[in-house]
């Protein structure tokens, strides 16, 4: 990967999905704009917030869509990612003041 370069996976599939009570929600039913989740599988060397292996929200409409080995990828620059998913803490203080 190169520069602020992150490749995901995409969890699930594009297709049906079923709803929380189990509710199965046809591919073709009209839905607003959502954002989606993935798995970061690789990030570039100036990627600051994302390891891989973390879970990261984006807007799947921005994508470039890659395939490796017969899978497939989204390719993202870190800005197009909204939100990081991650179970590690870090200690040291981030110096945003609100």
């Amino acid at each position: 990967m190169l520069h602020d370069r992150v490749l995901v996976r995409m969890e699930g599939s594009e297709g049906e999905r079923r709803s929380t009570a189990g509710i199965v929600i046809p591919a073709t039913a009209a839905v607003g704009k959502r954002l989606a989740w993935a798995t970061a599988v690789g990030v570039g060397p100036n990627v600051r917030a994302i390891v891989s292996g973390d879970r990261v929200l984006f807007d799947p409409d921005d994508r470039s869509e890659v395939e490796l080995h017969g899978r497939g990828y989204v390719l993202l620059r870190e800005r197009d990612v909204h939100a990081v998913a991650a179970e590690r803490i870090e200690n040291d203080p981030t110096g945003l003041y609100l």
